[in-house]
Formats: C-alpha cells, structure tokens, sequence
C-alpha cells in the first residue's frame, strides 16, 4: 500500500478546481454541495452526452478541460473508472475521490473485483487516489468537497478531523448538533491506495486542525499506522478512536485458551493503547472526547470535581464515574471553608457537590461556589446542568450558570465543563456559545465520563513505546508436542518440571521412580488435556501410575515432578494477529480460565515495568500479592517467565503462530510452566 504524504494531499485536500466525472444524480449532488458549501474556484463537470450537470456547463471528456484540476470526484461505473484515472494520472490531476464499488470488497459477488481494484492502484500510479468504494472528503476550513450527498458540516476556521471508513458513519457523523466543530471529514473506502493513516497524517499536517477522530474497521499497514501515532504526538494533536471488527487470527485460533480469553479486539486494542491513541466504545463518546480535545487538549490528571443543585445528579455522576478510571478528590480545609461561606450551614460539603438552590440565579454566589470548588488540584470541574427546552420554557437563568463557569474558569485557571444528563438538553446553540466562552459542553453524563476519563488517559502518556514486532507469515504450521515445546521454552529461560516420555503403562511408571513421587501424568495427543481425562496428578507409587496410563487412551505419555506449593495459576499466551502484530496474554490460569476470564493484552516487545503493571491489574493480583495474610508469589520469577516467552517470540516471529503456557504454578520460590504449547511453521 502507497503513503501519501501530506504534500502530495495538499492539492486534492485544498483544491483551487475541482472535475466532476459522471453525469448521475451523485454527481450532480457534488456540483450543487460545492456550490452550497461556498466553493468559489472553477468547477468542471465532465460528461460525454450531456451539455450541462446540475446547471454547470460540461466537458466532453477530462481532456477538453480547460486547466489540470486539482481535484476530481469520479462517479463512473468501475470499469470506467480505471480508464478515467488514467486519464487524470497522464494530465497530472491533484487527486481523485473514486466512488464506484465492485472492487475487492466485492470479491465474492464479483471474481474480478480484485484484478480491477489492482488495475486502479497502477493506473493512479503517483497520483492520490481515495477509495475506491467511497463517499470522498469534507473540507469546512476552505469551502472544498468531493461528496455525493447531503452532509451537515457548516464552515469553521478550527477544528477537529475525522477520517472514517464507513461513509454512512462519515454522514452521521456531520449531522451532530452538539457544538463540535468539524473541519475535515475523510473516508476512505476499500483504502485501495491511501489508507486511513495517510489521510489521518494529511489532515493532521494542517495547522488549523486540533485534533483526530478515527473510525477503524481494520488496520491495513501497521507501520504506516505507527507513523501516524509518531507524527500526531510531535505535532502535539491527540488521536481518538473507535475501533470495531475482530483479526480473522483470533476468530480462527480456536485450539488454545489464548484465542478465546484475547476475544475478537484485544490485538487491536493493545495497540492503540501502545500508540498513545486513546480508545472510546461509541460514536458519542468519539465526539465527546473530541469535543474536549479541541478544546484545551488532553487532562491533566483523573482528578475531578462535580457540581450541581441536586443530590440525584450528584449520586448519578458518582455511580456512573464509578466503573471509570476517574477521581472524585476529598475537599480540603480551605475547598470546605470557601464553600461553607458562600453556602451556608444546610449544605452538605462533599465532592460530588449538592450546592441546593439556596443561590440560584446568583452570578455572584455561584461565581464564588464554582471558585471555592476549583481551588484543589483538580484537572476539570464539571458543572451539572440541563437546559429547558426552548420551545416550551424560559432557560434565561441556566444561562446565568454557564456565565458563573466562564468566569470561574479565568478566576482559577481551572477547566470547567458543562455536564448536561441528557443530550437533547443541551441544545447546538448553547453548546457553540459554551465552546466560544472556553467552557467544555458535554451532551451525555456517561459520555461525558467517558471523554473525560479518555483525555486523562491521553495526558498520562509518556513518550510512545518500542517498535511494534511485526507479525511474521509462518508456512506449513503445525502444533508441537507438549515436550517438545517445554524444552524450546526452556532454552529461553522458562523454568519447566524435570520430565521424561513413555511409550507404555510400564514404561511410565519407571520414569516415574526415576523422577520421584509424586508425579503427574499426561497422556499425549490432547491440546485440552484435563477436558479430555488425559491428566492424573499427585500419583505417589509405580503401579498408580501404571494403572492411570492404562486408564488413558493416549498414543504416549508424559511424565512429570509434582509442582507443589502453588499460590496461584497464571496463562502466558501470545497469538500472531496479522494487523496488530504479536499479542501477549496474561491472565488467570488453569481449568477455569475461560470461566474467570480475568487477562489482560499487550503487544511485543513489552517492558518489564509494563508488564509488572498489566499483572497488577488483573482481578487475581490481591492473591498474587498475597491475600489476606496469605503467602505472595514470587512476582520477580513469575515476570522472569513472561519476559523469557517474549525472548523466544522475538526470536522465532518470521515462523511463529501462537505459544502458550497454562498453567504457569506461582509459588512463593518460583514459577513453573506445568503445561505448553507453541504452533510453528517451517524454518
């Protein structure tokens, strides 16, 4: 896939003349949005039959224009298509939004789909191309657009981006009233030529543009997506994304516990966390976060206060921040002594804050409540307020209270944010006034926790993590016997049980006796041995060995030390996902591994700390830690384990499919890897 730099967007992002190939209805809906949106260069319909599209007189074909068009909207069908962008290619266009589908994405349907989508790559050669399969872009800065249908954007001098590529996403995403403003709106369609980190990186090069928005359905080039993280971070403009569909590694991995604890996103999921690209759940929370992001950047801390004249909304936004990594902070002397003199005894201090309406329509009053609250180290107060609808009632003295945040906000050097509980509350026009005044205007208290919870993530953030380990494209795969993959382990540092193979029941028991009792006993063949009754432990003589050997129908078996003194059971497993690279799994470990679906994800390579941190949060780590007086295992050992699995991936990525270890037996000495498993291809 070719990087389009931005220099090379430039002419078809800004265009001076923009060409409209096709004379149907979606051109003709071109001709009129540029035309709406205030476009005031040369605009070029081009069309073999017709004499005029949309009123606008037309071309014969692209090579009567009267100048090389900067930009040019192709609304042909797909065969058409290829020989119209060679066309433009030859003249030296600025770029081209291509509309048509039954390209790859209809591969299926359409067996050529592929060859043409092929074919369009090289007849584009240097030129940028967008799509195909794609409604094209949204300029609001400089009044420019190839899109074929209606949109809500409206003209701004700042704003965020958004780059998509869903177009019904794209035109959902321009019909929001909540006061966003949006300068650029891309999709990018089957991302044939420029993909969504191209676009991103030609957006985000434009200094009007504050912020990203990212809707993901998959990642094409990881490296070119890595390159967009980097840039983003130096030119100090953070990414949101909202990331949907599942590796097809992890939807076909069904052998190993691994696949099934990492689900349909976790690779997805670690990388953007080791980007620095924050991750929201929904299309409001996207552009909540934006919202923030645009104005005023990432948060400072977690730390937050809310304010409102109720103890139900109060109690709402405690309960709902509850599940979020947000900090209400306890008021200190002097947040209490401020606000008991502006409040008055009836009021309950605390933090989320009922501040009654004992100073209702007070500027005064409540300037100096919102002051007092704002004088600790918070990163953002939240002011709960819902508007009347304008149709049915008087809001001239909620106003009054946006006034107080405003002025509140220059008095502490605070942020502040207008929380409304529900978005219709929270109509378009006072959210613009709310923005124009500094003050944040959230539609949504969930999505408003979320959008905060998102920027205090993103200002956390320190400078970005290693190279991701890129996914290797293993041949002839093949799962490797238990033994095997222990001693290929082992050879990395994974500390294994003292062990020996048999052949038969006789054969077993006298391994047994030479490794000393107890022992285990696995029988060969299984990848889920104990679900298949392939597993007998704490044998303590020869012949119940013996006799469990014969009790298995296994083609061999494994003879291994008891591992004794466990704490606690751990999974180490890493799965090759072809768009996110290599994941690493930690979680609980054992039978129940699926039933406690307690892990955690991260991407390879990983740091020592980082991983320490991601042990930390599991749900298990009070027993890791040591329980309720209870003996804690040895962390270092147990990391010394991961870290040496990361070591033979890293060495072995080109072949390697998946490697897994469960149980890891933490005990307070040590940790053993009492089972393994590793897919390789050939070398």
């Amino acid at each position: 896939m070719k990087d389009i730099a931005m220099r090379d967007l430039d002419r078809l992002l800004r265009p001076r003349s923009i060409a409209v190939v096709g004379g149907g209805a979606w051109c003709a809906n071109v001709v009129r949005e540029c035309r709406k949106i205030g476009f005031s260069g040369p605009l070029w319909p081009v069309h073999p039959a017709r004499p005029e599209v949309a009123g606008v007189p037309a071309f014969v074909s692209p090579a009567d224009l009267p100048g090389v068009p900067d930009a040019v909207f192709i609304g042909v069908n797909r065969h058409v298509t290829v020989e119209v962008v060679v066309q433009l290619a030859r003249m030296g266009a600025g770029g081209a939004v291509c509309f048509a589908s039954g390209f790859a994405e209809a591969a299926r349907e359409l067996p050529d789909g592929p060859d043409l989508q092929a074919a369009l790559i090289a007849a584009a050669g240097d030129m940028p191309m967008l799509g195909p399969n794609c409604y094209g872009f949204l300029n609001a800065l400089d009044g420019a657009l190839l899109w074929p249908d209606q949109h809500g954007l409206v003209p701004v001098t700042r704003g965020v981006a958004i780059v998509t590529q869903s177009s019904n996403i794209a035109i959902n995403l321009t019909m929001q009233a909540r006061g966003l403003p949006i300068a650029y709106v891309m999709t990018a369609g089957n991302q044939a030529q420029s993909d969504l980190a191209a676009l991103g990186r030609g957006v985000l090069a434009d200094p009007r543009v504050t912020a990203l928005g990212l809707h993901i359905e998959g990642i094409g080039d990881l490296a070119a997506f890595e390159a967009l993280a980097r840039e983003a971070r130096a030119l100090g403009k953070p990414i949101v994304a909202l990331k949907i569909g599942a590796s097809e590694a992890a939807r076909a991995a069904t052998v190993s516990h691994t696949a099934s604890l990492a689900g349909t996103d976790a690779g997805g999921r670690a990388l953007l966390r080791r980007l620095g690209i924050a991750q929201v759940q929904t299309l409001p929370e996207l552009l909540e976060t934006l919202k923030l992001l645009h104005l005023g950047g990432p948060l400072a801390s977690n730390r937050i206060a809310s304010l409102s004249c109720s103890g139900g909304e109060a109690s709402l936004m405690a309960d709902l921040a509850e599940a979020r990594d947000l900090h209400f902070p306890a008021l200190d002397a002097a947040q209490a002594a401020d606000l008991a003199a502006v409040l008055g005894p009836r009021v309950s201090l605390a933090n989320p804050l009922d501040y009654h309406t004992y100073i209702w329509g007070d500027h005064d009053a409540t300037t100096a409540c919102f002051s007092a609250m704002m004088q600790g180290d918070l990163a953002m107060g939240c002011a709960v307020l819902d508007i009347p609808r304008p149709d049915r009632c008087d809001g001239a003295e909620w106003l009054r209270v946006i006034d107080a945040m405003a002025a509140a906000q220059v008095a502490t050097g605070r942020r502040m944010a207008l929380v409304a509980s529900l978005p219709e509350t929270l109509p378009e026009a006072v959210a613009e006034a709310a923005m124009a005044r500094g003050v944040v205007p959230f539609g949504g208290m969930a999505e408003a926790l979320a959008a905060l919870e998102a920027g205090a993530w993103l200002g956390a953030q320190d400078a970005p993590g290693a190279a991701v380990l890129a996914p290797g494209d293993p041949v002839g795969t093949r799962m490797i016997g238990e033994a095997e993959a222990k001693a290929m382990l082992a050879s990395h540092g994974v500390r294994v049980p003292r062990s020996a193979r048999a052949e038969c029941a006789e054969q077993a028991a006298q391994q047994a006796e030479t490794i000393g009792f107890p022992v285990v006993l696995k029988g060969e063949g299984a990848a889920h041995k104990t679900e298949a009754g392939a597993v007998r432990l704490g044998l303590r003589d020869p012949r119940e060995v013996a006799s469990a050997a014969r009790g298995m129908a296994a083609s061999g078996y494994l003879v291994e030390e008891m591992v004794t003194g466990a704490v606690a059971e751990l999974l180490i497993g890493v799965l090759r996902d072809p768009a996110h690279g290599y994941v690493l799994t930690l979680g609980a470990g054992g039978v129940l591994t699926e039933v406690l679906a307690d892990s955690v994800s991260r991407l390879i390579p990983a740091t020592r700390e980082e991983l320490r941190t991601a042990l930390q949060s599991l749900r298990i780590a009070p027993v890791l830690a040591g329980y309720r007086g209870a003996p804690a295992v040895d962390m270092e050992a147990v990391l010394d384990a991961v870290m040496a699995v990361q070591a033979f991936v890293e060495q072995e990525y080109s072949r390697l499919d998946e490697v897994e270890i469960n149980p890891l037996i933490c005990t307070t000495t040590g940790a053993v890897a009492a089972d393994a498993l590793i897919t390789i291809g050939e070398n």
